[in-house]
């Protein structure tokens, strides 16, 4: 994708989800949850603002599949068949 349609995806996205920020709050829980689960820096945060923001799913391509992050997130891969 250029640019323009990245713009305008994440637009769309933005409009119709809620978009959690990472904060101070989640940094540390986030690299505690890396550490626990083995995942990149990058992976714990995501988990720590998806616990954040009360998810009980989260889907990503780069984690693994049903995985069940503190008793609440489940881990779905959306290109899996």
């Amino acid at each position: 994708m250029d640019f323009a349609a990245v713009h305008h995806s994440l637009s769309v996205f933005r409009s119709l989800l809620h978009v959690e920020s990472l904060t101070v709050a989640a940094h540390l829980p986030g690299l505690a949850l890396a550490e626990r689960y083995r995942l990149s820096i990058f992976d714990g945060q995501i988990l720590a603002s998806a616990l954040n923001a009360r998810c009980n799913v989260l889907y990503s391509e780069d984690m693994q599949d049903g995985q069940v992050i503190e008793d609440v997130l489940t881990i779905r891969n959306p290109f899996k068949s």
